[in-house]
């Protein structure tokens, strides 16, 4: 996002925080609830572009929201709404993303306070692995063909009584409305917006067997204090890297793996 829409998502997400924060709000409901909108909103392209037309007064178009959605959801979720319609957005279809992530986020936001929340982003993890390594499995999730209702039959078969209840949420809201985006792309964005609920970074560690508690600690605490955050490891086990491991953080990869090392060599004895 840019321009006046990243001013307003900033401000919707310090509105979902603080009502959050409070012990008597249901974060699991309320992100039922925004989800819905977002469905909504992404159906309905009329009313959307009506509720961000910058030639509208905000609070005419709070008032719409609210007429709407009164009654339907409940009272937290049509101030948040309302809120967000008062501010500018720079496309129409902003909104609707905004309003995907704040129900993503307070979901997280559940789970966090029920501590679970590193079991959902281990999870979240683990199943992109599981997709990017069964052809079949991603053809299922990802059929335009198949029902909606189909795929939540085979996530919950996969997922329920498996994973955190956030977990089963969240990727089957990504399968059944994936708004254009790839499953895996999705499936990144939810670890990211995982990571971000603790304030730390994600890294993607690769190594040839699995690492101990204590290695795991120790690379941490490196991680970290080389990027100046809290970071979280998803381990993924590869015999091919041959030796040492491989990390990746965003963009950026740091290479150990005796694999890459002697890659590395080839390369410079090419040239």
């Amino acid at each position: 996002m840019n321009g006046a829409s990243r001013e307003a998502l900033a401000a919707a997400r310090e509105r979902l925080d603080a009502l959050t924060d409070s012990t008597s709000a249901d974060a699991a409901k309320l992100a039922e609830e925004l989800a819905a909108v977002t469905a909504l909103l992404d159906r309905e392209v009329s009313l959307r572009r009506v509720l961000t037309d910058p030639a509208q007064a905000g609070e005419a178009k709070a008032g719409l929201a609210e007429r709407l959605l009164g009654g339907q959801v409940g009272g937290q979720a049509v101030d948040l709404v309302s809120g967000m319609v008062r501010s500018r957005w720079s496309q129409s279809r902003d909104l609707v993303d905004a309003l995907e992530e704040l129900a993503d986020t307070a979901d997280l936001t559940a789970a966090q306070k029920r501590g679970a929340l590193d079991d959902v982003e281990d999870e979240l993890f683990r199943f992109g692995r599981i997709v990017s390594s069964n052809t079949g499995l991603r053809a299922a999730l990802t059929d335009r063909a198949a029902t909606g209702s189909a795929k939540v039959e085979l996530l919950h078969r996969l997922l329920g009584g498996r994973a955190v209840p956030t977990t089963e949420r969240l990727v089957t809201r990504l399968v059944t409305a994936p708004r254009g985006r790839s499953l895996e792309s999705g499936l990144e964005s939810l670890s990211k917006l995982a990571a971000e609920r603790r304030e730390r970074l994600v890294a993607v560690v690769t190594s040839a067997v699995p690492l101990s508690d204590g290695q795991k600690q120790r690379l941490g605490a490196a991680l970290a204090k080389l990027y100046g955050r809290q970071m979280h490891l998803n381990i993924d086990v590869d015999p091919e890297v041959l030796g040492g491991i491989r990390v990746q953080v965003g963009d950026e990869v740091i290479n150990g793996s005796i694999a890459d090392r002697i890659e590395d060599a080839g390369r410079r004895l090419a040239s």
